[in-house]
């Protein structure tokens, strides 16, 4: 069974960083694209960024290039969000996400408020 177990949420003020991590279990985590998304409220959840399995490559979404980083240790089973000069407009649940060969599988989210 795919679980997920995310951390590093919270309350900052905007200009600020948190860095998000997803430890991983119940399956083959090094031979997975691993995603975060994120809902804002009264929004639909969209796709933040995407990093492969084999060469680490990243991929964006544009309203985050240059201020997120995503990144992974596959001895950990871990994929990381590190997010930095965060807008108000940042604020959202984030959710790791995988899609393996059970299907789509979602964490339960960690909460991010940017406000001053």
């Amino acid at each position: 069974q795919v679980q997920f177990v995310e951390s590093g949420g919270g309350l900052v003020q905007p200009g600020g960083s948190l860095r998000l991590s997803c430890e991983s279990s119940g399956f083959i985590f090094s031979i997975y694209d691993m995603s975060w998304y994120r809902q804002a409220p009264g929004k639909e959840r969209e796709l933040v960024a995407t990093i492969t399995s084999v060469g680490g490559r990243t991929n964006y979404a544009d309203s985050v290039k240059g201020r997120f980083t995503i990144s992974r240790d596959n001895a950990k089973n871990t994929v990381y969000l590190q997010m930095n000069s965060l807008k108000v407009e940042d604020t959202a649940v984030y959710y790791c996400h995988v899609n393996s060969r059970w299907g789509n599988s979602w964490g339960k989210g960690t909460l991010v408020t940017v406000s001053s």
